[in-house]
């Protein structure tokens, strides 16, 4: 079978399906009021975040110009890298171009064969790739079980061993155990890697989940996040002891050969930081925005900006996000096999640039769409 058979058996079996993407470039301006985007505290317009880009883009240049190692790393970097750390109560930081790169950075270089990596069922498609890309033996374990965690720790034969979760997860919007997790990976003597990307901006105050519980700057506890979600920027960083970051610019291949973070996405990123820090209303009004449309889709409220509906199949999410379209709301179409579970859904996103008849639209249009 050539290359060409194969791509069209498997474009008719995702047709047959009804799981067929397609990429529709949108306007810079539009009409529809966005509640499937990652914008939580409406940043990425900002006009400081904006104005911050584009300065840096015309001191800097438009890219990095080389990798980290060679003359990518700015003056620019190490003052976001410093600004996040400080933020979140880590004792450092990397930063990395997306990040996919700061999970894929962080699990390939702090594990190997000598590693049991332990996962949770509904971690982000980056840590899986991580894990599939590391050379340690790979356990998962079903969404939210401390006590499987456990056992799997407790068995375990490695003399290392990590275990993966998120702060928030980004399909069911639910908060991970991370008190139970940590204490069991005090008790076997594991790391805990915590994903923040839904966590930062969003959790106590925009410091994230991890910083409010306590467990910041545990020499046990390694964060990942993104700047592209609550910062509204582009790239990604991984959060940890001096150590950690240490052993990731030696030893992690995502970020050795990848060209420096863009100097226009760093400045964006640090304004919209010290933005978070100062203006906490923000933080108030996406937890406001998320609980209204909950409650307008029948489901419960979520730990952060994200949630998700149940729907019946594929085809019934795609029509009910299509009547939102049309209704003037866009929504997120979530189905296999981007959703962990198998449960097609509609996947909104609560943003703190939603005013008030805005919001009474959508969750007008919601109940109208919502089984």
């Amino acid at each position: 079978m050539t290359l060409h058979d194969w791509l069209a058996d498997q474009a008719a079996e995702r047709d047959a399906a009804g799981l067929t993407r397609v990429l529709v470039p949108r306007e810079s301006a539009t009409d529809l009021l966005d509640l499937a985007g990652n914008d939580y505290l409406g940043l990425m317009r900002d006009p400081r975040v904006t104005a911050a880009a584009a300065e840096a883009a015309l001191a800097w240049g438009a890219g990095a110009g080389a990798s980290r190692l060679v003359t990518g790393t700015l003056t620019l970097h190490r003052e976001l890298e410093l600004a996040l750390a400080a933020f979140t109560g880590q004792p450092d930081a990397l930063v990395c171009s997306t990040g996919y790169h700061a999970n894929l950075s962080a699990v390939t270089a702090l594990t190997d064969s000598g590693t049991l990596l332990v996962s949770d069922g509904h971690i982000h498609a980056s840590l899986v790739d991580a894990c599939r890309l590391s050379r340690a033996e790979v356990t998962v374990v079903e969404h939210g079980d401390v006590a499987a965690v456990e056992r799997a720790l407790a068995r375990r034969i490695q003399p290392r061993a990590m275990v993966l979760a998120e702060s928030i997860y980004s399909v069911l919007g639910d908060a991970s155990p991370l008190l139970d997790l940590a204490d069991v990976c005090r008790r076997h003597d594991a790391t805990l890697l915590v994903d923040e990307a839904h966590g930062i901006g969003v959790a106590d105050h925009g410091r994230g989940l991890v910083h409010g519980l306590g467990l910041a700057g545990r020499p046990d506890v390694v964060v990942t996040m993104t700047l592209s979600k609550a910062l509204g920027s582009q790239g990604g960083a991984v959060l940890g002891s001096a150590a950690v970051v240490q052993h990731l610019v030696n030893r992690a291949r995502p970020f050795i050969f990848d060209t420096g973070l863009a100097p226009s996405s760093t400045a964006a990123a640090l304004a919209a930081l010290r933005i978070v820090a100062e203006e906490p209303a923000l933080v108030d009004r996406v937890h406001h925005v998320a609980r209204t449309l909950a409650a307008a889709a029948g489901i419960s409220a979520p730990a952060g900006a994200v949630m998700s509906v149940p729907m019946a199949g594929p085809r019934e999410t795609l029509a009910a996000q299509a009547a939102c379209v049309e209704a003037g709301v866009r929504v997120g179409a979530f189905r296999p096999p981007s959703v962990p579970d198998g449960i097609s859904r509609l996947r909104l996103t609560a943003s703190a640039a939603v005013d008030d008849a805005a919001l009474a639209r959508a969750t007008h249009v919601l109940a109208s769409v919502v089984p």
